[in-house]
């Protein structure tokens, strides 16, 4: 019996990444990704069943990682309004400094390899957002509506902006930065 060593796994996850953002999910095999990660493909199944199985857990480890970043700043005493401001200003400096985790997780979930129980876990993931969107509803202070169209209207834009600056289409600066935090917050206020 082998033994797992974690830091086998996140050399597979990172090579796994680095493949997929460059090929996509079908011209990667779990043969390059071993090959990319300098091991043995025997090795990688110790870890993973098979590529749906690693991809899954992948996209839970990164979805974990991105939402501890994003609501690290985030508890019940936060201020509705600085807790969004908060989240939005995180998102931009996280795909700042983790290109390849935006990427693969924006190719991700759009894929029909995501199990519908990888979706759940990552949605929960990030409960403290949607419980500051449900505590600035009992405030009376945001908009009376299901709180995942609160969620979609105010990281929407920051998401999108910062895809243009990732594919070249815009220039990321402050003063942008400010006024999508400023129309998100006008778009969900009561």
């Amino acid at each position: 019996m082998r033994y797992k060593d974690d830091n086998k796994s996140e050399t597979i996850f990172h090579a796994a990444i680095q493949l997929i953002n460059e090929s996509g999910f079908a011209q990667t095999s779990m043969s390059k990704i071993a090959k990319k990660a300098n091991l043995s493909p025997s090795t990688i199944y110790v870890y993973f069943e098979n590529k749906e199985d690693m991809l899954n857990k992948l996209y839970v480890t990164v979805k974990k990682e991105m939402s501890e970043r994003l609501l690290r700043n985030i508890d019940e005493s936060t201020p509705v309004k600085s807790g969004l401001e908060s989240i939005l200003r995180s998102l931009v400096t996280l795909t700042q400094n983790n290109r390849d985790y935006f990427l693969f997780i924006e190719q991700f979930e759009n894929s029909p390899l995501i199990h519908k129980i990888s979706r759940e876990e990552g949605m929960d993931l990030f409960k403290p957002m949607f419980d500051l969107f449900e505590r600035g509803k009992q405030q009376k202070i945001l908009k009376q509506v299901d709180t995942n169209l609160l969620a979609i209207h105010s990281y929407s834009p920051m998401m999108q902006y910062v895809k243009e600056h990732l594919n070249g289409y815009a220039e990321l600066n402050e003063a942008a930065v400010e006024r999508i935090i400023e129309m998100s917050w006008d778009a969900i206020k009561k």
